[in-house]
């Protein structure tokens, strides 16, 4: 590995640790308490699993881990450091299958990207990190402010146009949506953009209506171009904790999401939910959101995500 690729993969991990550092702190926190200068028995067991249930890591896992700690390990200390690598290795287990890539397939010319989610989860925001990123891999990108709810959406992809040097698409607030995503698609073919990347208004999961307008946007999509959209992206706030994973359950039934994006992991000590989501749903998650910079959007990795949220060094 050349210098450069090691400063940067040790900055990405100093980014990383440091984000996930609230739910570390509560999760290794409270393991070491419960496990120094104890034996391990099976009080201390439950004790251990439902710490692991309140950093919101999902009953499944929290009962695998609870299974690993207790075999061959009855009434023998165990230091902190022991549990710690346990947790870090299930979580890691859970994680693995979907610690996937966002491929851009070269076949599909745009390749359109929806992008979905609850109000406040940082769609937009994303949607901007996105574009930096696939212009510094060389790629053309044009933006589509679906969100024509907010005209403060609106301008702040506008904004991320400008800085990305990526054309916009946009309405005056107000306007129809899926009207705007059909232009979009056909701009971005007439103008052979390699990612199109679509904006849309925050939906709660509850209001069938917005819902529904969301599923009106993918099939006026597919009038200019049938396999469109080639990517429907959930972006989930980390602080909302178990609710996140009704917003999944309901995206996918409704809109056939393809990958996740969890934002905000520096804001919260319920970073384990990631691993809940995992356990009980097959999609994969593209990138992690730890902080408000561009380098702060990176692809997931479920090794590091693990031994960061265990609190594990490097």
């Amino acid at each position: 590995m050349s210098d450069s690729a090691t400063q940067t993969k040790s900055n990405w991990w100093q980014r990383l640790t440091g984000g996930l550092k609230r739910t570390s702190s509560a999760l290794g926190g409270a393991l070491s308490d419960l496990v120094s200068k104890r034996k391990l028995d099976a009080a201390t067991i439950s004790e251990i699993k439902d710490v692991l249930i309140r950093a919101d890591l999902g009953l499944d896992t929290a009962d695998r881990i609870a299974a690993v700690l207790g075999e061959g390990r009855y009434q023998v200390e165990i230091s902190p450091a022991e549990v710690k690598a346990v947790v870090a290795a299930e979580i890691e287990r859970a994680l693995a299958p979907v610690a996937q890539p966002l491929v851009i397939d070269r076949t599909h010319r745009p390749f359109v990207i929806l992008v979905a989610g609850v109000n406040g989860s940082g769609k937009t925001t994303t949607i901007g990190k996105l574009a930096a990123k696939f212009r510094a891999e060389g790629r053309s990108v044009m933006l589509a402010a679906g969100d024509t709810f907010r005209a403060a959406a609106i301008e702040q992809l506008k904004i991320w146009g400008e800085r990305t040097g990526a054309p916009v698409i946009a309405r005056a607030a107000g306007s129809d949506a899926a009207g705007l995503a059909f232009d979009a698609v056909r701009a971005a073919k007439e103008g052979g953009v390699d990612v199109l990347l679509v904006d849309t208004a925050g939906r709660l999961q509850n209001r069938g209506e917005l819902m529904e307008e969301l599923q009106k946007i993918v099939r006026v999509m597919k009038k200019v171009e049938p396999s469109a959209p080639h990517a429907v992206l959930l972006v989930l706030d980390a602080t909302v904790g178990q609710n996140a994973l009704s917003q999944v359950e309901i995206f996918r039934k409704l809109v056939g999401v393809t990958g996740l994006i969890m934002t905000k992991l520096d804001g919260t000590a319920r970073g384990g939910i990631l691993v809940a989501i995992a356990a009980k749903f097959p999609v994969p998650v593209h990138f992690i959101g730890i902080g408000e910079s561009v380098d702060d959007l990176a692809p997931f990795s479920a090794g590091d995500f693990a031994r960061a949220i265990a609190g594990i060094g490097e």
